[in-house]
């Protein structure tokens, strides 16, 4: 469906993208994920047609599109700021591209009318001016706007980042359901891991102009292709030489010389060991409660080891507290030293 081939893109002396592959399939949800400046909103704005690559080329539906006009790309756009028109009207604002396009009227009230009701805007909505819109309503505007011309492509620039924290997960959910909805191949930009594992097919996580990892949410979560992406993406501790010393004499495989990782989850405390696994000594430092689990920080071997524990209800354990620390040396992921050190910053 799309395809980004060997996209370089350089801002006078600086290299901005290097060899930029991504191969998007039709119907999918695929975000760009990486923090701020690793290069996720040059790419999109290389597709969309607002940069022109040095070399490369961008090709939708075996059409090459490298120089092909935005206007002519059929591909709808929300930007992170909605780029809204605040004196217009939420009909206006809809129909803007249809006037564009020169329709009659009875068909731009036709597509406004139904676009809005599968995006919950109503006819009272419709009217209003759109800075009487709540954030989360204006952003429903924005996409609605960037659909009803039938594009055969949507792009969104980190569109919830300008709201609160309740909403933005509110809306997340929609999004997920609306782009069902209407199988549109959808190319999503954010810095924001759970937003990213919750929303995509699939992610290509960003680091300095490069693409560090291409996969499922899964795949970049549970098998890190590199230390950023293993750093980047959620929560995890890097283990000392003394616990890896430790999971070693237990019958583990783990390469002292690497730096090792272990995800939160995969760790567990006070229970019946598997064949094969580590059983440590700990103490609790402290613990942060979130309800549906509790987040332990435990000292094993001079070494603060987080765990994310389900919350039973019944085995809270307290500051001060020993405990078995259990872990199975096939969860940690390995990397050479030295290859992504930047990544914990």
């Amino acid at each position: 469906m799309i395809k980004l081939n060997d996209i370089i893109v350089k801002f006078g002396d600086f290299t901005a993208l290097h060899n930029i592959n991504v191969h998007v399939k039709e119907g999918e949800f695929f975000t760009f994920l990486g923090p701020s400046g690793c290069g996720k909103t040059t790419t999109l704005r290389t597709l969309t047609g607002f940069i022109e690559p040095v070399s490369g080329s961008v090709v939708v539906k075996d059409k090459d599109i490298t120089h092909v006009p935005i206007e002519e790309r059929n591909i709808g756009i929300v930007f992170q700021s909605y780029a809204l028109f605040p004196t217009m009207t939420v009909y206006d604002n809809i129909a803007f591209g249809l006037k564009l396009k020169k329709l009659k009227k009875k068909e731009i009230d036709q597509k406004v009318r139904e676009i809005a009701k599968k995006v919950d805007l109503s006819d009272e909505q419709l009217a209003k001016a759109v800075s009487q819109l709540s954030g989360g309503q204006q952003q429903r505007v924005a996409i609605a706007r960037a659909l009803v011309t039938g594009p055969a492509i949507i792009c969104m620039d980190e569109p919830l980042s300008n709201l609160d924290a309740k909403l933005r997960v509110q809306l997340r959910n929609e999004l997920k359901k609306m782009q069902k909805d209407f199988g549109i191949t959808t190319i999503y930009v954010t810095h924001d891991q759970e937003e990213a594992l919750t929303l995509s097919d699939r992610i290509a996580v960003f680091n300095k102009g490069v693409i560090e990892q291409t996969g499922t949410p899964n795949e970049v979560y549970n098998h890190s292709a590199t230390e950023f992406v293993c750093n980047f993406i959620g929560d995890i501790n890097r283990l000392s030489d003394a616990v890896v010393a430790e999971l070693n004499r237990a019958g583990g495989h783990v390469d002292p010389a690497k730096h090792n990782y272990i995800r939160l989850e995969r760790i567990h405390v006070n229970v019946e060991p598997k064949a094969g696994c580590a059983v440590l000594e700990g103490v609790v430092d402290s613990r942060e409660y979130y309800g549906l689990y509790i987040k332990y920080y435990i000292n094993v071997d001079g070494q603060t080891i987080k765990v994310i524990e389900k919350n039973d209800g019944v085995n809270i354990y307290e500051a001060g507290q020993k405990v078995k620390v259990v872990i199975d040396p096939r969860d940690v992921m390995a990397y050479p030293a030295g290859a992504g050190e930047e990544a914990q910053a």
